[in-house]
């Protein structure tokens, strides 16, 4: 089946009209009739009838558009598959105002040639990003894949990145004073992360911190957004959350807040990235080298099991598939 002739009958079928069609497509109206003409004979039925403002789909052209829009997508994704420069560098976040889209931004702004799409995929199993990224919706994912059994061999993952964390508080809680904070003054404190969902990456890394430090994380009720924990911050003396120091948080001068880092040791959160072992996006080397230019996170700092020591030598410079890179396997 042609399948330029299957592109050119869904836009036929979505602008109701051949010429229409024929102008997006960058051909003449002759071209898209002799190729709807042939895709009909192929499949002996008649897909369009004529009207007076365009054509319409027959019955047999309505129960084959939803099959062609699927024969088309397709097509692109395999294009795609085999030259990835061909549109834009696709990054999933865990959320816009995260570190990863702050940092992403940032670069961005210095480089505001490269074509860049950050999004975020809506899934705490980072299992949802891992199978986005293999077939073809992203380029690449923020995410961490703690058990090396559960990352596919055609990926590859890298620690890129680490990110400290601070006590977030308002101005009456017990702490709110401290410049500095170490792990033992958390003790005892109530420290909320709200919707911590299971089977996450960062339920594992608060259960972790939990344990090496003898804190008391709740992550009991739903998340009702940044804002609504902003606000039950603003008002409470006794609940504080955790947050990156590179998260980008806004309240109302009221509020009062205080960010205090947290020292001896520095608690940070690992970053990896994950994206395709072969033929990865050819916009991902720069991404990557900015990221591992930025201040690391000192050696006596505190990280989960599962975080690889993050390394900047040569042979840590995006390498996929090299025996030198930081895959977890």
């Amino acid at each position: 089946m042609d399948t330029e002739a299957v592109r050119s009958f869904v836009r036929a079928a979505e602008v109701g009209q051949f010429q229409h069609a024929a102008d997006e497509l960058g051909v003449t109206q002759q071209a898209i009739s002799k190729r709807i003409a042939a895709l009909e004979r192929e499949l002996e039925v008649r897909l369009f009838t004529r009207t007076a403002r365009g054509v319409e789909l027959t019955l047999d052209g309505q129960a084959f558009l939803p099959h062609a829009r699927s024969i088309v997508a397709g097509v692109d994704r395999a294009i795609t598959a085999i030259r990835p420069d061909s549109r834009a560098l696709r990054i999933d976040v865990l959320g816009f105002r995260s570190g990863q889209a702050i940092l992403l931004h940032d670069y961005w702004r210095s480089h505001p040639d490269i074509d860049l799409d950050v999004v975020t995929v809506k899934a705490a199993d980072p299992q949802v990003a891992v199978a986005a990224i293999r077939a073809g919706d992203i380029d690449a994912s923020f995410r961490t894949v703690i058990d090396p059994a559960g990352l596919p061999r055609d990926l590859e993952m890298i620690h890129v990145l680490d990110f400290p964390l601070e006590l977030l508080v308002g101005p009456r809680h017990p702490l709110a004073s401290a410049r500095t904070l170490t792990p033992a003054q958390l003790r005892r404190h109530r420290i909320w992360v709200p919707g911590i969902a299971p089977r996450s990456e960062w339920a594992d890394f608060y259960d972790q911190l939990a344990g090496a430090f003898d804190l008391r994380i709740d992550g009991a009720g739903p998340h009702f957004g940044v804002e609504a924990l902003l606000d039950t911050l603003a008002e409470s003396a006794d609940v504080a959350t955790l947050v990156s120091s590179r998260d980008r948080l806004v309240w109302p001068a009221s509020y009062d807040l205080r960010r205090i880092p947290v020292v001896d040791p520095v608690i940070v959160y690992p970053q990896s990235l994950i994206f395709p072992r072969s033929n990865p996006h050819p916009g991902l080397r720069a991404i990557i080298d900015y990221f591992r230019s930025l201040a690391t996170a000192p050696e006596t700092a505190w990280l989960p099991s599962w975080a690889t020591p993050r390394r900047d030598d040569g042979d840590q410079r995006f390498q996929p598939g090299s025996t030198g890179s930081s895959r977890l396997s």
